[in-house]
């Protein structure tokens, strides 16, 4: 991508390291601290949801959860319009998206990571996508009930939970919201 080519010639012309945002093991190591936490301060939880883009994130928190907590569900989210790990864990075919396209632009990525696809058909219980309506909806919901501000990445896991995307009812589940970056604009 544009930005990835960018990145390598900054780091090239200015000695800085790139360090890719998902596709790296570092990362998707201490994006898995995440999970520890979930582990040691919800003993009782039941799922865990988490979005998914490259799939760093979910790699991380899934190999660390079930390693120690193998009955924990993990589930991954993505947007509809940019279904690149949903395809690739439900086809068990690595595989680049012709297009993508979702306001949630936090997790519209065409090519998942090669590592993190791995980690996910290893650890991951399942992946499921929600709307562009279901993501505004849990974005306005999370405001409106918690006085939280998500972006679109980051309210994917409750619009999953909010529209009955995945099997908990009765359960408690951790839906991990990993940012609040929103255009003020789309809230219109």
């Amino acid at each position: 991508s544009q930005r990835e080519a960018r990145a390598g010639q900054l780091a090239r012309e200015e000695g800085m390291v790139n360090i890719h945002p998902y596709a790296d093991p570092y990362v998707a190591a201490g994006q898995g601290t995440i999970g520890l936490e979930i582990v040691a301060d919800l003993p009782d939880a039941a799922a865990v949801a988490a979005p998914i883009g490259g799939g760093g994130l979910i790699s991380g928190i899934a190999f660390a959860i079930k390693t120690l907590r193998p009955e924990v569900k993990v589930y991954g989210v993505q947007a509809e319009g940019a279904p690149s790990m949903y395809r690739s864990l439900h086809e068990h075919k690595y595989q680049t998206l012709k297009a993508a396209s979702t306001f949630a632009d936090g997790i519209q990525v065409k090519t998942p990571g090669e590592l993190t696809y791995q980690l996910c058909e290893q650890y991951v219980d399942d992946i499921v996508t929600v709307t562009e309506d279901e993501t505004a909806a849990a974005i306005l919901s999370l405001m409106e009930n918690q006085k939280l501000v998500a972006e679109g990445a980051g309210a994917v896991p409750v619009a999953a939970a909010l529209f009955h995307k995945l099997p908990i009812e009765g359960k408690k589940v951790v839906c991990l919201i990993s940012g609040g970056n929103i255009d003020v604009n789309i809230l219109n």
